[in-house]
């Protein structure tokens, strides 16, 4: 995408935010990943920033809605592999000697290519899963527009958020078999969750390139628009979520997000819950003032 907000978070961002883009224009932040030339595979340095950038979104009550998209022809080839050793991990390219993992202490002694048990399963908790995990965790909607090729992490990044847009040139791929590895970053939770676990299966089985009208027939994107119109229709989307009852919507999906996990007493438990907080909310006085007034609601996100 070449859209407007990379341009303005281009000119504003601190030269180490380069390659993670970050704007906001009427209460919706923009994350723009900004490695064109490695199909924005993600580094540890941007999983961070993008973990970053998620957070303060939750806590920031002038963002009401959030999209993230990337520069280029693909959306994001998935972990950067680079420099990793041979018989590495899913992202063993994230530890060589003498490197700091978030949360760890540095392993100096550790030469790369040799592994301590535990080491994989920590980089995937630490790393992947928590990227996914402040997606889901995010606070405010979600929106993810595919502009290309999204593959293996990149797959479940753009799967991870609320709602999905795609480019009619985007692909989806569960490139992890292809590699000899078994798929990280959620994607065995999210993807049976979202269109089934056979279909699940196949994709993860066989690695085949989903095309985009084919990712939205089986529900996993929610709507294909041509790739010159992308941009628009998630502004669109997401300034009508950033003009939303924000706190509402937080709580929604939090609910719906719940709700594959948990039985019906506890889902309606968490329902009532809900709607407890919500009627504390100015928005939700609003809106039943509206309702009575007939007139318009204008919510204010709190």
């Amino acid at each position: 995408m070449t859209s407007s907000p990379e341009k303005s978070a281009a000119k504003s961002a601190d030269p180490v935010d380069s390659l993670v883009l970050h704007a906001t224009d009427n209460h919706v932040a923009w994350i723009t990943l900004n490695r064109p030339e490695a199909l924005n595979a993600i580094t540890p340095d941007q999983r961070e920033r993008l973990i970053q950038h998620l957070s303060h979104a939750s806590c920031d009550p002038g963002v009401r809605a959030v999209v993230i998209t990337a520069t280029g022809r693909g959306f994001c080839a998935g972990a950067d592999l680079r420099g990793g050793p041979p018989t590495g991990g899913p992202q063993a390219g994230e530890r060589v000697a003498g490197e700091r993992v978030a949360g760890e202490q540095v392993a100096g002694e550790q030469v790369a290519g040799e592994r301590v048990a535990g080491d994989v399963a920590r980089m995937i908790r630490l790393g992947a899963q928590r990227l996914i995990g402040a997606v889901l965790d995010c606070e405010k909607p979600v929106i993810a527009a595919v502009n290309g090729t999204a593959a293996g992490l990149g797959a479940h990044l753009a799967l991870a958020c609320d709602l999905v847009l795609a480019a009619d040139s985007a692909k989806f791929i569960e490139v992890f078999v292809r590699r000899g590895l078994v798929p990280d970053g959620g994607g065995a939770y999210l993807l049976p969750r979202l269109i089934g676990p056979q279909r699940a299966k196949e994709l993860m089985f066989f690695g085949d390139a989903l095309t985009a009208a084919d990712a939205a027939r089986l529900g996993l994107v929610n709507r294909v628009v041509p790739a010159d119109d992308l941009e628009k229709t998630a502004r669109d989307w997401a300034e009508r979520l950033a003009t939303g009852p924000t706190r509402a919507l937080a709580l929604t999906k939090q609910l719906v997000n719940a709700s594959l996990d948990t039985d019906r007493t506890t889902a309606f438990a968490a329902e009532a819950a809900a709607q407890e907080i919500n009627m504390t909310t100015a928005d939700a006085n609003e809106g039943v003032a509206a309702f009575t007034e007939r007139r318009t609601p204008h919510y204010r996100g709190h």
